[in-house]
Order: C-alpha cells, then structure tokens, then sequence
C-alpha cells in the first residue's frame, strides 16, 4: 500500500524558519510530481510548492522568494523549506504525490495525513 509519511513541522515565531520532509513508500515504480498543498479550517486546499522527476518547480506566488522544495529520486523524498515565515503561512500542509504502480498504471495522485505549521506574530 503506498503511504505517505509526513514529517517536521510545529511551532515557530514569524520570521523564523521551518522544514518538512515527506517519504513515500509502498509498491510502485515511478513518481511523477511531488509537493505540498496546504488547507486551513474552512478553506480550500492549496497550491504551496510542486516538483516533478525532472526537477521544475512551482510555488504559490504568496510563498516565492521564501519557501524552497527539493526532492531526492533515489530515496522517493520531498522538502520543504520554510524561511522568513509568516503568521499567515499558519495552516496543516499536505504532501502530495502522483505515484504510478501496477494498481494505477496511468497514475494516481495520493495525500499524507497533514502536519500543522503554526507561526506566531
């Protein structure tokens, strides 16, 4: 079964910095993109920052300049990297993942459970 398994996170005074790092694991055999989202109470999930295999990125306009994400192929790991932070980063960040197996050979996009990222004023 593919997981994936959050961590990092927690509590930091804005201006300060933060790191998350997700790990998938299970049975497959290839990931396409890999990235975070992130969801307050009540609101939509969104948009933080995406890579692909190749390594393009994207990120939220509202994070560029500040958040970086990487991704280690080999070892099926993405980062987040969380400077100059913000109380309105304060949100549960989500890992994503679009992940191809013998399940899901034309690929399926899977959700970690969510770590909160809370950033005092």
């Amino acid at each position: 079964q593919v997981q994936l398994l959050e961590s990092g996170g927690g509590l930091v005074q804005a201006g300060g910095s933060l790191s998350l790092s997700c790990a998938a694991s299970g049975s497959f055999f290839s990931i396409n993109y890999m990235g975070y989202y992130r969801q307050g109470t009540g609101d939509q999930r969104e948009l933080v920052a995406i890579i692909t295999h190749g390594g393009s990125t994207r990120y939220a306009d509202s994070v560029k300049g500040r958040f970086t994400i990487s991704r280690d192929n080999d070892k099926k790991t993405v980062d987040l990297q969380m400077d100059s932070l913000r109380p309105d980063d304060t949100d549960v960040y989500y890992c994503t993942a679009e992940i191809y197996n013998n399940d899901y050979p034309n690929g399926k996009g899977y959700w970690g459970r969510g770590t909160p990222v809370t950033v005092s004023s």
